[in-house]
């Protein structure tokens, strides 16, 4: 995509265990609507030829075969909870192709994939088949410039984690928040596009709820809002996005937007 433009897929729209959950007889989980059907939360952002993923969940093989890219030029991560972060390992044919991926998370985050996936950090002795990573710290108060863009690290609470949203050009993606902060809103504003999550109808300890994020979205004024990180207990996707507010939707897998 070699123009101004940025384009935004959003690779996955569910919560941790995904939409339908193993074994589950829910009405969600059993619907035949293909935007009930949510893989692990992540979504590409495509702007000047390059490709950049924030999160890359259990599902990520899965959602690049269906979104096919021939480059990966970096991943951001959020925090380092699972849903966010298993499926690092896919990184391989990239990293054969290219040689190491440049990854941007908080030190944090960084210690955590370090002693999870130590193979893909190792120094020495690294197994011949394992892929490698070029490690860039970053956090709430540093921005950095990622192919020509400036992208403005965002921190939300998760509970009490702090969790890393980013801001790039127009483009606003939060997710797993619970809470933001004055002085993070500042960020937000004048953004054109907003991504956060909305987990269900009743309020949870670490989630925006559904009210909640309808809220954060007035707040935040951005022209156009798309809800992610959705748990069976929101609902059917229909119906939800006909209670929504002029210019709120629901984000679903594979849905594709641009700026």
């Amino acid at each position: 995509m070699m123009s101004q433009r940025m384009q935004i897929t959003f690779l996955g729209t569910g919560t941790s265990q995904g939409i339908p959950i193993l074994g589950s007889k829910h009405p969600v989980c059993l619907s035949d609507n293909q935007k009930d059907k949510r893989l692990r939360v992540s979504v590409l952002v495509q702007w000047e030829g390059q490709n950049y993923v924030i999160d890359c969940g259990p599902d990520f093989r899965q959602q690049l075969l269906k979104n096919p890219i021939d480059r990966l030029d970096g991943i951001l991560f959020t925090h380092e909870h699972s849903d966010h972060t298993a499926g690092i390992d896919d990184i391989r044919p990239f990293f054969f192709r290219q040689g190491d991926i440049d990854i941007y998370a908080h030190e944090r985050v960084i210690t955590a994939l370090r002693r999870r996936f130590d193979y893909i950090f190792a120094d020495e002795d690294r197994y011949p088949g394992a892929p490698a990573v070029s490690v860039h710290p970053i956090d709430k108060d540093s921005s950095f410039i990622l192919n020509g863009a400036k992208v403005v690290p965002v921190e939300v609470l998760h509970n009490r984690l702090p969790v890393l949203g980013f801001r790039i050009k127009d483009f606003v993606y939060l997710t797993d928040a619970k809470k933001v902060e004055p002085e993070e809103m500042i960020k937000l504003k004048g953004c054109k596009v907003l991504v956060v999550n909305a987990l269900r109808l009743e309020p949870h300890h670490s989630h925006f709820s559904l009210d909640e994020a309808v809220a954060f979205a007035k707040e935040v004024g951005a022209e156009r809002t798309y809800f992610t990180h959705i748990s069976h207990h929101l609902g059917f996707h229909d119906q939800v996005q006909a209670t929504l507010p002029e210019n709120v939707f629901l984000a679903y897998d594979n849905l594709k937007i641009t700026l």
